[in-house]
């Protein structure tokens, strides 16, 4: 019955880390309106509960070729002062719309690969950031991390500055997996990065895995989830591998017949959640796993559990500044995503410039159904008003809610949709009811399948 469901609502959709998702912003603002937008979120909401920053850092030594971020391959360390002077350059540009030091709630480093960086210049450029701002109590830094050139300077340093989170990039721990995906990690470098984490002091160390990946098997996974549960961190994130080689050029290295079939790959997840479960994680979200101990766990109990462009997050701020080549804001309100091209970026930064090249201006109807699909995605229920335009959606998708109701995926009461234990493999597909874009899109190669 299962395998019948995953064939049937294994399609092409969002994966909803931003609603609109970015294929669907066509209500860009002005850079006077970017501005304001980025004042009036600033104004209401930094003395109360602190602004994020997420700090693009994209070089890497190597190519990973399962990768769908924005980054650039290289050897050359001499291009790491050069970006860091621009990132200050940007953050200087935000500071000036700013009418006191702004509170920071979060700092994340992504990539890219942050710890390509050496430890001396992201304290120059951490410094120089905190130099400017002040601290929330309850502030959570955090950084991701490649296990092969992690070293015991870099988690010091990070840690003197305030880091106590880091994310581990595993994939997968099987060396066939690996060489093909090049991603050369042995289990043993991990180990090292682990423990030496752990003794500087970090309460909470994440692991990325992914499922689906070209030559995985059954057997690979069981062991690369065995060995996770030797080093046993706080929190996995264990994603579905997003195959899109008319985006990503890099995944053209392997082929479709490399990689499992629907049922085999929901098979690695499932083995892999029964695992999961064995080992004390609960299940947090979509594709999250975190101990009883861990704050995400906690803000899924609390409900406060938030999802955005850096993934699930403990709690929400209504400012997040993305600063670097690619990096994503977000007012609430409104997105601004900053110019792809590092030549650009850099261009329009010395030019005292915001970079944004693309965004989107929520209107009143994408703030209503942005709601209701971080509701699902955190809490996997929601509920709405009569009459609103949920409503409508929900009417005038009642046949496919009912066959969903019928197939045991989610419960419909009134004016609440409820999420079911089996339902969470198809979020992304019950997301999709409630999102007016979806029923206008005709493009097949837009997004990677839902499951």
């Amino acid at each position: 019955m299962k395998v019948d469901l995953i064939r049937k609502y294994n399609v092409p959709g969002p994966r909803y880390t931003s609603y609109p998702t970015v294929p669907h912003w066509h209500e860009a603002p002005t850079m006077e309106q970017w501005k304001a937008e980025i004042k009036n979120a600033f104004k209401a909401s930094n003395k109360t509960e602190g602004i994020s920053l997420y700090l693009h850092l994209p070089y890497c030594e190597s190519l990973c070729t399962y990768c769908g971020c924005n980054m650039r391959v290289s050897s050359n360390h001499g291009v790491e002062k050069p970006y860091i002077d621009l990132l200050l350059k940007e953050w200087e540009l935000y500071l000036n719309l700013f009418d006191e030091r702004p509170i920071l709630k979060e700092i994340h480093l992504g990539g890219g690969t942050p710890t390509f960086f050496s430890p001396q210049n992201l304290t120059i450029l951490l410094e120089a950031i905190l130099a400017e701002s002040e601290i929330a109590e309850d502030y959570e830094f955090s950084f991701e991390a490649h296990p092969k050139n992690t070293s015991l300077g870099h988690l010091e340093a990070l840690y003197e500055l305030g880091f106590r989170r880091l994310s581990l990039g595993i994939q997968d721990f099987d060396p066939t997996v690996q060489e093909v995906i090049n991603r050369i990690q042995p289990y043993e470098m991990v180990e090292e990065v682990v423990l030496n984490a752990r003794k500087v002091g970090y309460e909470s160390i994440n692991f990325d895995l992914i499922y689906g990946l070209p030559l995985q098997t059954l057997k690979s996974v069981e062991g690369t989830i065995e060995k996770v549960g030797r080093l046993k961190p706080d929190r996995i994130a264990f994603y579905s591998y997003a195959h899109v080689p008319w985006d990503r050029k890099m995944q053209r290295k392997f082929t479709e017949a490399d990689l499992p079939a629907e049922g085999e790959k929901r098979a690695l997840y499932e083995r892999g959640k029964e695992m999961f479960d064995a080992l004390g994680y609960q299940e947090i979200g979509m594709d999250h796993f975190a101990l009883e101990n861990d704050n995400l766990f906690q803000a899924m109990e609390k409900q406060t559990l938030h999802r955005n462009f850096m993934g699930y997050t403990a709690g929400a701020t209504q400012l997040m500044i993305g600063l670097g080549v690619s990096s994503i804001s977000d007012t609430w309100t409104s997105f601004g995503q900053n110019e792809k091209n590092l030549g650009e970026y850099k261009a329009r930064v010395l030019a005292g410039e915001l970079p944004i090249f693309r965004g989107h201006l929520l209107s009143k109807d994408e703030l209503e159904i942005r709601r209701h699909i971080l509701n699902l995605m955190c809490q996997f229920s929601t509920n709405w008003q009569p009459e609103s335009l949920t409503d409508q959606l929900v009417n005038k998708n009642m046949d496919q809610i009912h066959q969903m109701e019928k197939e045991g995926l989610l419960e419909l009461q009134g004016n609440k949709l409820m999420v079911s234990d089996l339902g969470k493999i198809f979020i992304r597909n019950i997301c999709m009811l409630v999102d007016p874009f979806i029923a206008k899109e005709t493009r097949k190669e837009l997004f990677s399948k839902t499951i």
